[in-house]
């Protein structure tokens, strides 16, 4: 897209002064250096060597057809000015595949922010696509609710799964997804867990003598000292509260006995507390995120 194809000239205080050709475009894997300083001018907490990681996984992974597999570039005179990370992926939902494409990490150099909307649009052109934005800053929600998106999720329970017991006195076995359960399961969870394994996720099967449940956390800290599991996939929260206990005990001896969980308010059966607003989480497009699923993520692959 040529944001000012056909405008070459604009007034400033009474003069013609030449108006900059803006493009957006995909971004391609020779783009990486010059987005990976870009982005961390933007969000100078993270160097230069996180984002560099990051458009690596991104280049590991395969996108569906026709998507970014890195995201959008907006760029002046051929140099980077914008850039919008995206990741894209499809998901199960009532028995159907969905795309889905989660936005990170958008940015535009303050000289070119009146193009940042045109950019935007840019980015969300696909209208069969489903897209979230699960770390809108309060500065930001008003723009992106302008631009479509609902909110779908208001906030976070931290949880101390560990303290809660197990439903029906069931026998439990947890244990890493690497490991084939010689019980019922499914292929795609399979691959769901061992793909967040190698992104350096916690994946584990969580079975019984009948079935195995998936589950994927990450781990992260609660303000900066506190080691916790984010919660990015499980099929049902419903799932979760159940084996909370286990899942628990297993996650609190590798150094993480809270988990923080998507939510709209306190989750019955679990152990804990809920924050509103920390962050809301929002979606645009034709199918609503469930709670509980932030697989193919920023959250799953760089712990945001």
């Amino acid at each position: 897209m040529i944001i000012s194809e056909q405008i070459q000239l604009t007034a400033v205080k009474g003069k013609l002064s030449p108006v900059p050709r803006i493009h957006c475009r995909q971004i391609r894997e020779s783009d990486i250096p010059a987005i990976a300083t870009l982005l961390t001018r933007g969000f100078p907490k993270r160097n230069r060597q996180f984002w560099l990681h990051a458009l690596e996984q991104l280049k590991r992974r395969e996108a569906p057809p026709g998507l970014p597999k890195y995201g959008h570039l907006m760029e002046s005179d051929d140099v980077p000015v914008g850039v919008i990370l995206q990741i894209c992926s499809t998901k199960r939902a009532d028995c159907k595949i969905a795309v889905h494409c989660n936005l990170s990490s958008w940015y535009v150099e303050p000289n070119f922010r009146a193009y940042a909307a045109l950019f935007r649009s840019q980015a969300l052109r696909y209208n069969d696509v489903t897209y979230s934005n699960i770390s809108a800053e309060p500065d930001i929600r008003p723009i992106i609710e302008a631009q479509g998106f609902s909110r779908y999720c208001d906030g976070i329970f931290i949880a101390v799964p560990m303290l809660s017991g197990l439903s029906g006195g069931a026998k439990v076995k947890v244990f890493s997804a690497h490991r084939q359960p010689e019980v019922e399961f499914d292929r795609f969870d399979w691959e769901l867990l061992l793909q967040h394994a190698a992104y350096g996720c916690i994946s584990l099967w969580c079975s019984t003598s009948e079935r195995a449940y998936p589950f994927v956390f990450r781990s992260r800290r609660v303000k900066v000292v506190i080691p916790c599991a984010q919660m990015v996939y499980c099929r049902d929260i419903a799932e979760f509260v159940r084996f909370a206990g286990p899942i628990g005990r297993f996650l609190a001896l590798r150094g993480t006995p809270v988990v923080r969980v998507d939510a709209n308010g306190p989750i019955p059966g679990l152990v804990g507390k809920f924050f509103r607003d920390r962050p809301p989480k929002y979606f645009r497009g034709p199918q609503c995120p469930r709670l509980g699923d932030l697989a193919n993520t920023e959250y799953a692959l760089w712990g945001f």
